[in-house]
């Protein structure tokens, strides 16, 4: 005997469906602190905008420079510290000196530009910077006057294949001259830190 299961009652399967009260009170509660969540990150991304930073620059060292009066530290590299010593040829020299030249013979004579949203430990803005059209950051490590320190490695293998500036010859890392010299230590400036810094900066 068949039976016609198109006359079955359906209002069975649909009130089991139904959520209840309390369990619809919770979603719309959820929802709304989704969105006001989402309104609130939007409003801090707003207030981190990018600043820039134009003009002749003074060099500090291999990866620091001055521009405007503000400070402005490379980001994704890192340089022989100035005061630091490498060995070429088995004698000494002052690699930090060379690092620190390197960089104002690609600035010689032009106007700077950089940019960036992030500060290091030290209050220096972490910047992308360039100078008639050469990427600075990017230049110093092909050139062998810096190592890759979160960004531009792609850049470092050629440089120490050719054994350019400090490949040359052996050296400290720039970070274990530091920390040796004065204790200090600085993070890379990698996609870690960089969500570190962001996160610190939504919360303030």
């Amino acid at each position: 005997m068949s039976r016609d299961w198109s006359r079955r009652p359906r209002h069975r399967y649909f009130s089991q469906q139904k959520r209840s009260l309390p369990r619809r009170l919770l979603d719309y509660g959820v929802t709304i602190l989704l969105l006001g969540a989402l309104i609130f990150l939007t409003a801090k991304l707003n207030e981190m905008d990018t600043r820039t930073a134009e003009g002749r620059a003074v060099i500090i060292d291999g990866d620091s420079i001055e521009l405007g009066g503000q400070r402005i530290r490379l980001r994704g590299i890192d340089a022989p510290e100035y005061r630091q010593m490498c060995s070429r040829n088995g004698a000494d020299y002052a690699c930090g000196r060379a690092a620190r030249e390197a960089l104002a013979r690609l600035t010689l004579g032009r106007t700077v530009t950089c940019s960036g949203w992030r500060n290091d430990r030290y209050g220096r803005l972490l910047g992308d910077c360039a100078a008639g059209g050469t990427d600075l950051n990017s230049a110093q490590v092909a050139a062998g006057w810096a190592v890759a320190y979160g960004d531009f490695e792609r850049e470092e293998p050629s440089a120490r294949a050719a054994r350019a500036g400090i490949w040359a010859g052996t050296f400290d890392w720039p970070q274990d001259w530091r920390a040796a010299e004065n204790g200090r230590v600085e993070p890379k400036h990698d996609l870690v830190a960089a969500f570190g810094d962001w996160l610190e900066r939504l919360w303030r």
